[in-house]
């Protein structure tokens, strides 16, 4: 008589789980993400403009020393690349994604 109910409590319990698993594997939560349409080619287009006019502004207000052009082309390309990467986030939208 003991093995029959625990026979029938295995496979109650069996039976349990795998009625449970496809619920628990198909649960998916629900995601806001931003999409933004700043491309690569449009930062680095940003970054190599920054590059050539902070270049040659650093050029200018040094009076042609390498260092002061060196370091303006610098400063530009990093300001020109962050300058892009906010232009290209005001054609921003929210998705909502499951996942």
């Amino acid at each position: 008589m003991r093995n029959r109910y625990l026979a029938t409590a295995t496979l109650v319990c069996s039976a349990l789980a795998v009625a449970a698993a496809p619920i628990s594997a198909d649960a998916k939560t629900r995601h806001r993400v931003e999409i933004c349409k700043a491309t690569t080619s449009q930062k680095n287009t940003g970054t190599v403009v920054g590059a050539v006019a902070g270049g040659l502004l650093g050029n200018v207000v040094t009076h042609g020393k390498t260092g002061g052009t060196l370091i303006g082309a610098g400063a530009g390309a990093v300001a020109g690349h962050e300058i892009a990467k906010n232009n290209g986030k005001r054609n921003c939208h929210y998705e909502y994604r499951y996942y």
